[in-house]
């Protein structure tokens, strides 16, 4: 299957993929903010998105999702990184790996285009999942600041 050869391409090459999307953020203006998060802890998110593809894909459960991505997010809230950078990183991370097997030529004969647009499905619906999960941790956490530096004026005032 297509799919699976796909997906553990795209797993065996998560070194290079992680290191040159690393390299395309750091030149990127919109990617600034991400300066605020240590270098080794943000390629390390990176790598593990795409040496553990399908381990996300197969084992993983929406619930192990939900708590990686909400913890990611409420990270990045505490970082000071802004949701939408923290959003558009996702997508970079996604548009990469579609860049990658596009570029690599790794689907091959059209003749597998349900596998290909299988692949697709799985892979959206996983980022889909991660940036949801990664916003309604970021709120939650910048609700939990909040609440924390109103109490602290409340007892001081």
């Amino acid at each position: 299957m297509i799919a699976s050869r796909l997906v553990h391409m795209i797993e065996t090459r998560s070194e290079q993929l992680a290191s040159s999307l690393m390299e395309k953020l750091s030149r990127d203006e919109p990617f600034a903010d991400l300066a605020k998060v240590p270098p080794a802890e943000l390629r390390q998110r990176v790598y593990e998105v795409y040496h553990n593809l399908s381990e996300w894909q197969i084992s993983r459960t929406d619930q192990d999702i939900e708590k990686r991505y909400a913890e990611i997010g409420a990270r990045r809230a505490g970082q000071k990184v802004p949701i939408s950078v923290v959003l558009a990183a996702l997508t970079a991370i996604k548009v990469h790996l579609w860049e990658f097997v596009r570029c690599e030529d790794l689907i091959g004969d059209r003749s597998n285009l349900y596998q290909e647009l299988e692949l697709l499905q799985l892979v959206d619906h996983f980022f889909d999942r991660a940036m949801f999960h990664a916003a309604r941790g970021f709120e939650k956490e910048t609700a939990r600041a909040a609440a924390i530096r109103e109490a602290v004026l409340v007892r001081m005032g």
